[in-house]
């Protein structure tokens, strides 16, 4: 009877196994399809991104470029979840953040280099982070938290980290400029931009130590949160830490080089149809923060709205920290102008978006009408984009 039990047992396990790796196979499709359109793009040269003349043709390099980076950067985001559920948080949401980021860095380094000199891409993109962050994605997640939970709570401490350093870095990048006299315009002198990147990543530096080693408790799930778990993480499928860490660098890497061809024919795009210069930035943030945002999403759905937080704040404190100083360093070497300060409208609606986190995160739970708060602050970032 064990030999039968043993037997069944061992056919029941390959059974499973076979199945298991077409699953596979199937699931990372979106890999090979990446690694397809690189390899077109870049064995074709400046043909494909470069088209101009025919607006339709333009249209749909740029479409297509984009849906393969957003299939691919998903599949970055799922990866980084598996990851955080064999790691444990808060490293898992930092993988996430942390990937976002170098692909946010690339498209911006990259269209910042192509063609005429744009000294508004670096700030708009960093900008549209943060208000699409900010008040589109915490929005939602507060929105639909409330309706279906009523109350969500979260890690005060948590939170107040993140809003303390984020303040401070988005108003020294994005507001101080405006002030400063030693150079004309919203702008900072060459000093100036060196010190600020030091302080950034110096500030930056510090937070990982106190997220992942000194207070890492400040950043895990409240103990009043009760997680739905019937449904946690219950389309995915945990693999290994190797696999994981090698299918994320695999699609990170396919995506880095996506970017790098999809600059040039959104800003080729907003050249020939005359679109505002800040619907680039635009394009560029919800590329970047669309993954990031879903996963949210469903962690709020979830009732782990401490994960949503992980992720949804650390993509703004990410891209404050780390891209101002990219963006400045690129200026730096290359000698462009970069345009810092955020200026017309833009300006109190910063200052509005970051006072008004601050009230919402000042207790332990969460409702309906902050998520509502925060909705009409991204309405009104998307009207200033098309009526500044």
């Amino acid at each position: 009877m064990l030999a039968l039990m043993s037997v069944t047992t061992r056919q029941s396990r390959r059974g499973k196994s076979a199945p298991d790796s077409g699953s596979t196979i199937k699931g990372e499709f979106a890999l090979a399809i990446a690694l397809g359109t690189a390899a077109i793009f870049f064995s074709t040269g400046r043909q494909l991104t470069e088209i101009s003349a025919n607006p339709a043709a333009l249209i749909g390099v740029f479409l297509w470029l984009f849906a393969v980076i957003l299939w691919a950067a998903v599949c970055v985001a799922r990866h980084a979840d598996c990851l955080a559920i064999k790691l444990g948080e808060p490293y898992g949401t930092l993988i996430l953040t942390l990937s976002a980021i170098s692909i946010e860095v690339v498209m911006i380094s990259t269209a910042m280099l192509h063609g005429a000199n744009n000294p508004e891409l670096g700030r708009d993109s960093i900008f549209a982070v943060v208000m699409i962050a900010l008040t589109g994605f915490v929005g939602l997640s507060l929105l639909l938290g409330g309706l279906r939970h009523r109350e969500q709570y979260y890690n005060l401490q948590g939170v107040n980290s993140y809003i303390n350093v984020i303040m401070t870095l988005a108003v020294l990048g994005l507001v101080l400029p405006n002030f400063t006299t030693t150079t004309k315009g919203p702008t900072f002198s060459t000093g100036q931009e060196v010190f600020l990147i030091v302080m950034s990543l110096l500030l930056y530096a510090i937070f990982l130590l106190i997220q992942t080693m000194r207070h890492r408790g400040y950043f895990l799930e409240s103990k009043e949160a009760v997680v739905v778990q019937s449904s946690a993480h219950g389309s995915l499928h945990v693999r290994s830490t190797a696999f994981h860490t090698v299918m994320l660098l695999l699609y990170l890497i396919s995506v880095i080089l996506l970017a790098e061809k999809f600059a040039i024919p959104l800003d080729n795009s907003i050249e020939h149809f005359g679109m505002p210069q800040e619907f680039g930035g635009a394009m560029i943030a919800a590329l970047v923060l669309t993954p990031e945002g879903i996963g949210a999403i469903e962690a709020t759905w979830r009732n782990q709205f401490q994960r949503s937080i992980n992720i949804l704040l650390g993509s703004v404190l990410a891209t404050i920290g780390l891209t101002i100083p990219a963006v400045l360093t690129i200026s730096i070497i290359t000698n462009r102008p970069v345009t810092l300060g955020v200026q017309g409208g833009n300006l109190p609606l910063l200052l509005l978006t970051l006072a008004v986190c601050v009230v919402t995160f000042t207790s332990r739970k969460t409702n309906v009408l902050q998520g509502c708060v925060h909705l009409l602050l991204f309405a009104v970032f998307v009207l200033l984009i098309f009526a500044p």
